[in-house]
């Protein structure tokens, strides 16, 4: 089987969920039609900005099967593993791989921070029974991820032919995206940015093949991405410092942000989450509203609209 080529723009998906609390698969649709539009390489569900911790496995995998019924074969569609055991996780790639999905992305969990012989088990083990699939290998800082050291992540790597992608988060990003890229086994295929895109420039710089930011500005990311990619710069670091502001509150706010975002741009109708984040006051709603309006000239899809949460 070659492998799956991953580039540019990989948004990773919200929940959405309808006022009753269940998930609302015709949202998910809308999610996923909105990033095909705006140009996305490829859809990440669920990931750690679906909330997937708080869906249940039937859940994950109807909306899962809406995002690949929507992608059709167009893009290539990313399943998260979740959380659990290795044999949970191999479980949720099995079931997706059934929906076509050839590509799943791995979180080395928090529990083996430090614990390299731990973490090359729990890799090695998921990849053992998540079959015929590549591999992208998560490395988000604590409490999230492990957080290891990019040493660490090259030798398990190494470990592995079936590792083709690791997506860095732990900070400073830049150099642990050189020191992989520098160091890793030619299997890999390339690093991916995370981080919300919050330090995207500075990946690229550094060879990053992909972003995997949320899905609430994948129209400007797109326009960045490909601005860098034809030595626009100037351009793409433009849009990079416009859309950062709304990037930094998002680290307090994280998918309760995204799906206000979404919702003020008419593609979800709520910004119902299940995570325990804080709620937006009347000044955060000011700010937010603020921000996204200094954006909207870059909207050509989904221009804001009077919604509110």
């Amino acid at each position: 089987m070659s492998s799956t080529i991953l580039e540019g723009i990989l948004p990773v998906l919200p929940t959405p969920f309808k006022d009753d609390g269940d998930v609302d698969l015709v949202a998910m649709r809308q999610a996923a039609q909105f990033c095909i539009d705006a140009g996305a390489s490829g859809l990440v569900f669920p990931g750690v900005a679906s909330e997937y911790d708080h869906l249940s496995s039937w859940e994950q995998l109807s909306l899962l099967r809406e995002v690949c019924e929507v992608a059709d074969g167009r893009i290539p569609v990313i399943c998260g593993g979740g959380k659990g055991s290795p044999e949970e996780i191999g479980s949720n790639i099995k079931k997706a791989g059934e929906l076509g999905v050839n590509v799943a992305m791995v979180l080395i969990p928090a529990q083996y921070a430090g614990d390299e012989a731990g973490a090359l088990r729990f890799m090695l083990s998921v990849i053992g029974l998540a079959q015929d699939v590549d591999i992208i290998m998560q490395n988000a800082p604590t409490p999230i991820g492990a957080g290891l050291d990019s040493e660490i992540l090259a030798r398990i790597v190494s470990a592995s032919p079936s590792i083709k992608y690791v997506k860095e988060e732990a900070l400073p990003s830049g150099p642990r995206i050189t020191a992989l890229n520098d160091a890793a086994a030619d299997h890999l295929i390339g690093v991916i940015g995370g981080g919300g895109a919050r330090y995207v420039i500075d990946e690229l710089n550094r060879g990053a093949v992909a972003a995997m930011p949320a899905a609430e500005i994948t129209d400007i990311h797109v326009k960045m991405w490909n601005a860098y990619k034809r030595g626009d710069v100037s351009e793409a670091r433009n849009l990079y410092m416009r859309s950062l502001p709304l990037l930094v509150i998002q680290t307090i706010y994280r998918m309760r942000l995204t799906k206000y975002a979404l919702t003020k741009r008419g593609i979800l109708s709520n910004s119902i989450v299940r995570a325990p984040l804080p709620e937006f006051d009347a000044f955060d709603e000011v700010e937010l509203c603020t921000q996204l309006e200094s954006l909207s000239n870059c909207f050509d899809l989904a221009p804001l609209t009077p919604v509110g949460l």
